[in-house]
């Protein structure tokens, strides 16, 4: 059965997305990229256009899945720890939303998952991902490689679960889907008046928050 999974690299200043589709014939990309937003808005606000973008691209694609990275504090920056707790407890509460499931990784397990190495560099993760998804180029930037290996260890961890009825997006690994290109009309609005800045297979989305005085 195919499945679709979202990995989400989550971040005050850009979160990183990535959807990809799994079925016999391997992963395939069906849309990844960044969502911005802007640093001088207050905490609250910023929350706000990060679970308005988020919650967009879980409604327009509806994965059975969204997997993101198990928080890790370390000792000398808990502040960081912090305000990246903000940022993902808004990504959980918008796939609960709709009722999709969530699931989290270690990054040593990510990276064991896409390289063999829990102490892989970002580079010889980049390289990786590229190789697995038939990839043209390296996938830049950082918040959307990571989204992948996110979403790519998912998939790695559903293969090796118990069974289950996943298969509500059967034609996710269809050719036409496979550019992961997003088209204006399937944009939020708030999207609709940018031109996607392409990476690849990537696109960028701003959020509506991003021109508000």
């Amino acid at each position: 059965m195919d499945a679709l999974l979202c990995g989400i690299d989550p971040g005050l200043g850009t979160s990183g997305y990535a959807v990809i589709c799994t079925g016999g014939e391997g992963a395939a990309v069906v849309d990844a990229g960044v969502c911005r937003f802007d640093p001088k808005l207050p905490l609250a606000e910023r929350l706000a256009a990060i679970d308005h973008d988020i919650s967009a691209i879980l409604n327009e694609h509806r994965p059975e899945v969204v997997a993101v990275e198990q928080l890790y504090s370390h000792y000398n920056h808990p502040r960081t720890a912090i305000l990246m707790g903000h940022a993902r407890g808004v990504i959980l509460l918008a796939a609960a939303r709709l009722g999709i499931e969530v699931r989290s990784y270690s990054a040593t397990r990510i990276k064991r998952y896409i390289t063999g190495n829990g102490r892989a560099t970002k580079a010889q993760m980049q390289r990786a991902i590229q190789l697995t998804l038939g990839l043209l180029t390296i996938p830049e930037p950082a918040d959307v490689a990571d989204a992948l290996a996110i979403a790519l260890c998912a998939a790695g961890d559903l293969a090796h679960s118990v069974p289950r009825q996943y298969g509500a997006n059967a034609d996710c690994c269809h050719p036409e889907r496979s550019e992961g290109s997003i088209s204006k009309a399937k944009m939020p609005r708030s999207a609709q008046h940018d031109t996607p800045t392409r990476h690849s297979t990537f696109a960028i989305r701003h959020s509506a928050f991003r021109e508000r005085r």
